[in-house]
């Protein structure tokens, strides 16, 4: 099994967000950190205060944000991002087509991406 984690600024602020995406939650074991459940992904949410949040040995603080991102398949993607507007959660750009489907990125309250993508099979 593995698991992802995302640094977020505020764990009650970030949790309806990634509701509106189908997760639930899973365990809060603390104020300062959630974990959520979508399928097959395990998503921790680690708000300041986290031991995941301590600065390294040189001095770099993690934080949330940067371009890597996990990806939430969907049938629909115009479904979703419609879904997503209906709470308030607006795509970071238009639908993109690839050889394997659509994409689009949205941003969690933190600034973290996460891809919601439509297989050309679907």
């Amino acid at each position: 099994m593995a698991s992802v984690r995302y640094m977020v600024d505020d764990v009650d602020r970030a949790l309806p967000f990634y509701e509106a995406l189908g997760f639930t939650l899973a365990e809060r074991p603390a104020p300062v950190i959630a974990i959520v459940k979508r399928r097959d992904i395990t998503l921790w949410l680690s708000g300041p205060g986290t031991s995941a949040r301590r600065p390294m040995d040189d001095g770099a603080q993690p934080g949330p944000g940067g371009w890597n991102r996990f990806v939430v398949e969907v049938e629909d993607l115009d479904a979703m991002l419609a879904t997503l507007a209906a709470a308030g959660i607006k795509p970071r750009s238009t639908p993109v087509t690839g050889p394997g489907g659509r994409q689009a990125l949205v941003m969690d309250p933190s600034g973290n991406p996460v891809e919601i993508f439509e297989p050309r099979n679907a």
